[in-house]
This record gives structure tokens, sequence and C-alpha cells, in this order.
């Protein structure tokens, strides 16, 4: 096992960069931290190019470091590890792991396509929201938060490796779904919505969810099949993105 005491380590300064999406992009390789997100990597085939783990961690999770080849294993001093980490407390480990391109064919079943939803917490919920209700994958227009950040990753809690996250610019992905007789349903506060209970479930389905501030932009919601509203009983101007979602991914999911 390789040791790192320094942090301004030329390999510590270079993993640093990927807390910027265009290093992440160049690189091909994110940062993940925490035990329970390394071994999900790990158990659901991702590769693991580089394990940064403190001495404390060693303690921790020795027996499963032992089980993972001494080549890719790093022991870091704590002030490397605060280096490295956006958390107050780190929790002893990271890994370095390769990005996964992700190319679909096949869009059957059910899908959440998101536009413009800024909030790396919002984006997180709804990924592992769409894992727990058993939707097939992910789609994340133009202005998302980018899925490889930190604050995304530990908001997804792990669901990004059981289902596709693909970047795709939905104006011309709708039609293709349509084209598939996959019917696409944007989500707005307006009469002309129909209510959610209202629409007829069905196996194959895709559900548009906006931008916190402004919505689904309204060219997109021109070329749904038509959109949807979830009913409001109280005072509350609006759902939180996520909260709705929530509602609507279970609504498809349990109603067949």
């Amino acid at each position: 096992m390789k040791e790192i005491q320094a942090s301004k380590n030329p390999l510590i300064k270079e993993l640093r960069k990927l807390h910027q999406k265009k290093h992440r992009e160049e690189q091909g390789r994110y940062l993940l931290e925490g035990f329970h997100l390394v071994e999900e990597a790990a158990r659901w085939g991702e590769t693991l190019e580089l394990i940064l783990v403190t001495q404390r961690g060693l303690r921790e999770w020795g027996s499963w470091l032992a089980r993972q080849g001494e080549e890719s294993l790093y022991q870091v001093s704590d002030e490397v590890m605060r280096s490295l980490s956006d958390l107050p407390t780190p929790q002893g480990i990271m890994a370095v792991v390769s990005k996964k391109t992700q190319i679909i064919t096949d869009f059957s079943g059910r899908w959440l396509l998101l536009d413009r939803v800024q909030d790396p917490g919002n984006v997180g919920t709804m990924v592992r929201t769409a894992d727990a209700a058993g939707f097939a994958g992910v789609a994340l227009g133009t202005g998302c938060a980018d899925p490889y950040s930190t604050k995304v990753l530990r908001s997804m809690q792990g669901s990004n490796f059981h289902l596709p996250l693909v970047n795709v610019q939905l104006e011309q992905l709708i039609p293709q779904l349509q084209q598939l007789s996959i019917p696409v349903y944007g989500t707005e506060l307006n009469v002309d919505a129909k209510p959610f209970q209202e629409v007829k479930v069905t196996a194959d389905v895709a559900l548009l969810m906006g931008n916190e501030g402004q919505g689904v932009a309204k060219d997109l919601l021109n070329i749904t099949d038509f959109n949807l509203y979830i009913p409001i009983y109280g005072k509350a101007e609006s759902l939180n993105v996520g909260v709705a979602a929530g509602i609507l991914m279970y609504h498809f999911a349990g109603s067949l």
C-alpha cells in the first residue's frame, strides 16, 4: 500500500480538480466519498481506480479493503483527506471512480426526464426515488446539476449504480419517445393541465419535471402528450419538485 502524507502531493493536487465538472469530463472520472457509496460502487461493478483511506478508515474497514487489491490502495493522512473532502468531518475513505459511457437504445418502461433541475439535493432525491419506484432510468436535460458532483452523489446514495442516468437534449428525446408510442407527460400548475389521478397508467411512460423556480420550459410543455398537476389542498403555492416527482412516480409505479 502506498502512502501520501502531504496535501501538496502532485497526485492529490490533480484529484482536487475533480471537484470541478470540466475536469471530471476531461479526466473521465470522479470522486466518491464515504464507505457506503464506495462499497456500493464496487458491488455493482464500477471501476475503482484508486481508494484513499486514513488510518481510522483502515481500522474500521480493513477487512473489506484487504479484498480490493493492494495496487489501488493509498493510505493518506487526515490532512490529505480533509483537503480532498467537501464534508466538515470526512469519514476517512474516498475512491476515484471511472465514469461510464451510458448509451441507451431501449427506452421502454418508466422514465423520469429532468429539465434544468439545478439543486443537487433535488436531483439526487429524484434519482433515488426513481430507483425505489422501479423506474427504468433518468434522463437529464441541459442545465441540470451534474450527477457526478459530490453533493448529488451523496444524495443519490448509490442509486446511480442501479439504473442508467443519461444526458440528453429533451427537445429531441421527447418526439423520439412519442414515435415509440411512449406517452410523455409534463408537469405544470395550470388549469388546462390534468389531475394526475385521471391519467391512464401504462407500462411505458415518461414523466417530465422542471426547474425549481420556473418549472418545465414552455417549449417542452408544448410538445408533451399532455401535462399533469398535483392538486394542492392547503395554502402552499407549489410542491418541492422532488416531492412532486415522488408522488407521480409512485402513482405510475403502483397502479398497474
